[in-house]
């Protein structure tokens, strides 16, 4: 099974895209007049709700091509490509996040560091290290995630089940995951901490079928989380991912397991919330942080937004993170475009605007190198190969229901990155349809949209 990780560093060592253009910086020539103006191409395309876009080819001229350019829009996921910048410009791309095993006396603490991409392969490795040093077995084993605000959801909106909405805290495992499986008709259900190499069970978190109309219901104990599933959507074998609500209680659950393996028997595992001092025994560092915001940017992962937000920001809640990321892009010139209630687009408060994002993409993001990180001809996975012009587009996508959105750079005539935001939303539906998954209509109309953003950009380019 390729892990992500591998994925990552295979992505890493690929060329940008066919030509040198992506690594230039702003041309300063006039902006080349589009071949066909986007504004006939939306006009035809008759998509219900609001279409914005802005296309910019240097942040000191006026925009290339334009429309509904101030309008407030919710970003989706194209924020973390804001989020990446910031995280960049306070964070660099060089930090890691640090895992430690500290040993307090009778007691072995294991230390969360907000890594947001530790996996349980990493953690087997972790405990390797431990038992090699010939620690004895200790009395006590704690597990400690304060290094992050702890948060029950980090998006409480959306629905419980959905596994890009879990707890967050100092203390990540699988992206707070955890993998369900089953056989027909529910049975011989699975609950593991999944890895590449290394699928231990997850004892602190529990499944069972059940006769009940709600897809999943969720309940909460003390050291324990159950989950009930209805017996009549596992008529055939499957699985699926499920959100962690208690991070700590997993993590340590399933590093126990590991260090049992390898011979050394740690207690049942308990929360602190004050680290005591002690002795670092053994370690693990992240990638360094411009791997993982390619990462993120790739698979879109919501927790590695909120976190490496949380890390740059050094707040205490969601709310003071954003208005910290908010202050920087005031700093950079570009506050009054955006409204931010979060790192991830998830939010339904934060809102951009079309204008404000080329703008930052032109500057600030061709400066820090931002096109390297982003996806190539993103529209092809939904569209087919082909959609654009092969290496001349590296964007973000956002998406929510009834919302659709692009931004990043597309090559222009010339070779030069040009930078661009078309943020598709049909406002009304989108907040009838909150938090739902797959309402109805929701599939054509992010089709349509997702054509008419390829339709804009074969036109610019």
């Amino acid at each position: 099974m390729l892990s992500r990780r591998n994925l990552l560093a295979g992505l890493a060592a690929l060329p940008l895209a066919p030509g040198a253009g992506w690594g230039q910086g702003p041309d300063r020539r006039p902006p080349a007049r589009p071949a066909l103006s986007a504004g006939r191409i939306v006009a035809s395309a008759g998509l219900p709700g609001t279409v914005a876009f802005a296309l910019l080819d240097d942040p000191t001229r006026p925009l290339a091509d334009a429309a509904q350019v101030a309008a407030p829009m919710m970003p989706a996921s194209t924020l973390k490509a804001v989020t990446a910048l910031y995280a960049l410009s306070r964070l660099g791309p060089a930090h890691r996040f640090t895992t430690r095993i500290i040993r307090a006396g009778d007691m072995l603490v294991l230390a969360g560091g907000g890594d947001p991409v530790l996996s349980t392969d990493d953690l087997a490795t972790l405990a390797g290290e431990l038992v090699a040093t010939g620690q004895p077995a200790p009395a006590r084993f704690a597990v400690w995630g304060g290094a992050l605000p702890q948060l029950e959801e980090i998006a409480p909106g959306q629905a419980d089940h959905l596994a890009y909405n879990p707890a967050l805290s100092g203390m990540i495992l699988n992206f707070n995951r955890v993998h369900l499986g089953w056989r027909q008709g529910g049975a011989q259900m699975s609950i593991e901490a999944r890895g590449s190499a290394h699928s231990p069970r997850a004892y602190t978190i529990t499944a069972a079928p059940g006769d009940q109309s709600d897809l999943f219901t969720y309940r909460e104990g003390e050291n324990r989380e159950t989950w009930t599933v209805s017996r009549s959507a596992m008529s055939r074998p499957g699985s699926r991912w499920l959100p962690v609500r208690k991070p700590e209680l997993y993590a340590g659950d399933v590093f126990q397991t590991l260090c049992r393996a390898k011979g050394l028997v740690l207690p049942a595992p308990e929360v602190i919330g004050t680290l005591p001092q002690g002795q670092i025994v053994a370690s693990h560092s992240s990638p360094p942080l411009d791997r993982i915001l390619r990462d993120m940017l790739y698979f879109s992962t919501n927790l590695t937004a909120e976190v490496v937000g949380l890390h740059a920001s050094g707040a205490r809640d969601p709310a003071a993170s954003a208005q910290g990321m908010r202050a920087w892009l005031v700093a950079q010139g570009q506050g009054l475009d955006f409204t931010l209630a979060d790192h991830s687009g998830l939010s339904p408060a934060s809102q951009v605007t079309a204008q404000g994002m080329a703008r930052l993409l032109a500057g600030p993001g061709l400066a820090a190198g931002l096109p390297a990180l982003l996806k190539a001809d993103p529209l092809d996975d939904d569209l087919g190969q082909g959609a654009t012009a092969a290496g001349s587009v590296r964007a973000k996508t956002g998406t929510l229901n009834f919302v659709s959105n692009l931004a990043g750079y597309v090559m222009g005539p010339g070779g030069q990155p040009r930078a661009f935001a078309i943020l598709c939303a049909d406002a009304v539906r989108q907040a009838a349809t909150s938090g739902q998954e797959l309402p109805s209509g929701v599939l054509s109309w992010t089709r349509d949209a997702k054509r008419l953003q390829r339709d804009i950009l074969n036109g610019w380019g």
